[in-house]
C-alpha cells in the first residue's frame, strides 16, 4: 500500500474515536460545511494543518454533502530548506497544493511591532483569504484544535483583560461572502501528534524568526494549563465549556458587535 494510503487508513481506522470521529462532529455541530461549499484548506506546512487537509480530503471523497477544495500554502517568507520541507511532505501526504509568496515575515519584523505574532496573523490571514476567494472559494478552513481553544482563553484572560475564545466558525468582516472554519476544533493535539509519529511524519515547527526570539505566548499558556491540571484534572474540559456557559448576569460589561453593554443600564429595572 501506498504511504499516503496508509496515512489516510490510520485516520480512520486506528484514530477514528479520537480524531476522526471529533473532526466529524465538529462538522456537523457547528454546521461547517454545506453543499456546493468550495472551500480552501490553509497548510501553513504544520502537523494541525496536514491532518486537516487528509481528513477534509477523506470527508469529499466519501462524505454525503458535496463540496470542492483547493489547497494553499502561503510562502510568508520561509528559508528554501523550510519550503522544501513544505513541498516534500505535500508528495508525502499526495496533495497538491497552491504555492504563494508574499513577504510577510520581513513585513512584520520591519515593523518592529510589539505584537508580531499578531500583526504576522492578521496579515496572514488577509492574504489567506484574498488568495481564496480569487480561487473562487466561499471558506477557508484552519488547523486551529482544541488546545489552541483552550489558549485562547488564557491568553485574553491574561493579557488582554477579557473574557473571550475562538469560535468554530466566523463571517469574514472585510471579505463579503466569505467564512473561517476550523474543522479540528474539537481534536486534541496530543492525538494529532500521536498520528504523526504513527505515519512516520514530521513537520516544520513555528520558521518565523521573530516567534523564535520570544518565549511564545501561546506555549506558556498551554503550560499554565499542564500546571492547572496538577490540582484540577478536568480544568481542560471546564475551561472549554465556559465558552457555551457564560452567565451574563455576573458579569460588569460585555461587548456585542461593537456595542458595550454595563449592567447598570437595566440594573434598576
Amino acid at each position: 500500500m501506498e504511504k499516503y494510503k496508509e496515512i489516510e487508513r490510520s485516520i480512520i481506522k486506528k484514530f477514528r474515536p479520537c480524531i476522526w470521529s471529533k473532526f466529524m462532529k465538529a462538522v456537523k455541530d457547528y454546521k461547517l460545511i454545506s453543499e456546493g461549499d468550495k472551500i480552501a484548506v490553509c497548510i501553513s506546512g504544520g502537523k494541525d494543518s496536514a491532518l486537516l487537509a487528509k481528513c477534509m480530503e477523506e470527508l469529499q471523497k466519501h462524505g454525503n454533502v458535496k463540496f470542492d477544495i483547493e489547497y494553499i500554502v502561503m510562502d510568508p517568507g520561509y528559508t528554501k530548506s523550510v519550503l522544501d520541507k513544505i513541498k516534500e511532505n505535500l508528495h508525502i501526504l499526495n496533495i497538491n497544493a497552491h504555492i504563494f509568496n508574499v513577504p510577510i515575515f520581513k513585513i512584520a519584523d520591519m515593523t518592529k511591532a510589539k505584537s508580531p505574532c499578531f500583526l504576522c496573523a492578521r496579515m496572514r490571514r488577509g492574504h489567506l483569504y484574498n488568495f481564496a476567494k480569487n480561487l473562487g472559494c466561499n471558506k477557508i478552513a484552519l488547523g486551529h484544535h482544541y488546545d489552541d481553544v483552550l489558549a485562547t482563553i488564557l491568553l485574553n484572560q491574561t493579557y488582554n483583560g477579557c473574557f473571550g475564545g475562538m469560535r468554530p466558525k466566523l463571517h469574514s468582516d472585510h471579505y463579503a461572502g466569505m467564512e473561517l472554519i476550523r474543522p479540528l476544533y474539537l481534536v486534541r493535539e496530543d492525538n494529532i501528534i500521536e498520528w504523526a509519529k504513527y505515519n512516520g511524519l514530521s513537520f516544520i515547527g513555528c520558521a518565523c524568526s521573530v516567534t523564535r526570539k520570544s518565549s511564545g505566548k501561546r506555549i506558556l499558556m498551554k503550560k499554565m494549563i499542564g500546571d492547572l491540571k496538577k490540582y484540577n484534572p478536568d480544568v481542560e474540559k471546564s475551561l472549554f465549556a465556559s465558552l457555551s456557559n457564560v452567565n451574563l448576569n455576573t458579569v460588569i460589561s460585555y461587548n456585542k458587535d461593537g456595542n458595550k453593554y454595563n449592567f447598570l443600564d437595566d440594573y434598576e429595572m
